[in-house]
């Protein structure tokens, strides 16, 4: 049940793939609402197995069904139930009209919601469904804010109460659960937005709809596959030599701005390659070499300088410590038309932004701030909509894109935008996307495509960032990540 599929869809496609296991392979709509029931319960009390009072709320829809099929099942399992509804049960409709029906004939009670709600061990929120697309407002915004104050967990019935499907906005307010799990397909609201810290840790159960139903063509996301990470950690051959796993040239690191392209190099080396060169501003070459001295750094000061170093080399990575000096755009002048595989970041964006190209083999890895200067945005528009962003920057610019932030985003232009679920908030701090940079320069060295290169980069860098936060994610900073690489590539 917590093993998550790797194809994530709209509402609507959801809808479809209900569709066909009703109407196509003759599931009726409450067997498949009877099998959410009991897989919500089980979940429900593998996680919290010594809960006794159980509360649930129920709306006026089928997640209210959900709730319902659920509290009857606890209470034959000899729980102690409540149900408050914000809804008359002789309105109900369809599948929901039946569970309510059940419930209510096994001895079940529907509480009628009195502006508070009872103490309880567990909180059931079957309130709305992933298809809410107004805001939450009156007795509904009251019991969501109640739900939120109590001590107790709130465990969510397919999607958090007041999130949106499609893109994890918060309608309003919002339920914020401990755990929610999905049925029969995962939405992309999970994954985006409000939606992230909403759901919680994120279960699901298919409730055994026949995989011909689910259109790989229709999803809207995929989550980074695992295999990427099982193939790229395979043992290396015996007789392998450094020049076996390529040469990073780390371009940055402007004058007085050392410690990015620094993090950017010793990135790259513990991501595998062979050998890593930094080109930088000639005032702390040295430094570089003293904090590092598996590094091959060289100070440059023009074209001259770069022209030896670009024969060697067969990975830029372009960006990290680059100011708005002439020093830095001497460096991106030179190194920005060169077509050999590149990654740029940081400083390199902007300059971007001003003089836009294309180029195939490229990959970009903004953060939001930095993705708005490219698309002519404000952050805050970018996170309304980090899918359509991650997107458009992919078909304006090409290559493969990297929206960073929670649940990083990649996107290559003529493939389906894949996410990354691990990471922590932990890493929200200075020098993290140096260490991506690093990191997916040293994959696209090793022999990755461009796109296998990102998704792997940035579900490496958020698996080592889990692994380092094992010890608290307050003051987690980037050294640490590089520190749990080679954890992460060997496991």
């Amino acid at each position: 049940m917590n093993t998550l599929p790797e194809h994530v869809y709209s509402v609507d496609a959801v809808r479809g793939i209900d569709r066909c296991a009703i109407e196509t392979h003759g599931i009726p709509g409450y067997t498949l609402m009877t099998r959410a029931g009991a897989a919500a319960l089980d979940c429900a009390r593998l996680r919290y197995p010594d809960a006794k009072r159980w509360l649930f709320l129920a709306g006026p829809g089928n997640n209210a069904g959900d709730a319902y099929v659920m509290a009857r099942l606890a209470a034959e399992a000899g729980l102690d139930v409540r149900l408050t509804t914000l809804a008359d049960t002789a309105r109900l409709a369809g599948d929901a009209k039946l569970a309510a029906d059940d419930f209510l004939g096994t001895g079940g009670r529907a509480e009628p919601f009195s502006g508070t709600l009872p103490e309880a061990d567990v909180v059931v929120d079957g309130l709305f469904g992933s298809g809410l697309v107004r805001d939450v407002g009156g007795a509904y915004e009251r019991a969501v804010e109640l739900a939120n104050a109590q001590p107790a967990p709130v465990f969510a019935l397919d999607i958090p109460s007041g999130i949106a499907g499609d893109n994890g906005a918060e309608l309003g307010t919002a339920i914020r659960a401990d755990a929610t799990i999905g049925f029969v397909g995962l939405k992309a609201g999970y994954f985006l937005g409000d939606g992230i810290d909403a759901a919680g840790e994120l279960f699901f159960a298919g409730l055994d709809v026949p995989a011909e139903c689910y259109p790989e063509d229709q999803a809207v996301l995929r989550q980074v596959p695992d295999r990427l990470l099982t193939e790229f950690s395979k043992p290396r051959a015996s007789n392998a030599h450094k020049g076996d796993f390529g040469h990073v040239l780390i371009a940055g690191g402007a004058e007085g701005m050392p410690g990015a392209a620094l993090m950017a190099g010793m990135a790259a080396l513990r991501a595998g390659a062979g050998r890593v060169t930094v080109a930088t501003h000639p005032s702390h070459a040295s430094d570089l070499v003293a904090r590092c001295p598996e590094l091959m750094v060289r100070g440059v000061d023009g074209q001259a300088d770069l022209a030896p170093l670009l024969e060697r080399v067969n990975v830029i990575a372009l960006g990290p410590g680059l100011g708005d000096d002439q020093w830095s755009r001497t460096l991106f002048a030179t190194l920005s038309v060169n077509p050999m595989p590149a990654v740029w970041d940081a400083g390199a964006l902007p300059m971007l932004a001003e003089s836009p190209s294309t180029a195939a083999d490229r990959v970009l890895t903004p953060h939001p701030g930095e993705a708005g200067v490219l698309l002519g945005q404000s952050a805050g528009d970018i996170q309304q909509d980090r899918l359509g962003a991650v997107t458009e920057l992919a078909a304006r610019y090409g290559g493969v894109v990297v929206l960073k932030g929670a649940r990083s985003l990649v996107a290559a232009s003529s493939a389906c935008p894949l996410v990354s679920l691990h990471g922590n908030p932990g890493m929200a701090s200075a020098g993290m996307g140096d260490v991506l940079t690093g990191i997916v320069a040293a994959l696209r060295a090793q022999g990755l495509a461009a796109a296998d290169a990102a998704a792997l980069g940035v579900d490496v860098h958020a698996r080592a960032g889990d692994l380092a936060a094992e010890a608290g994610e307050r003051g987690l900073i980037a050294t640490d990540v590089i520190a749990s690489l080679r954890s992460v590539l060997n496991s």
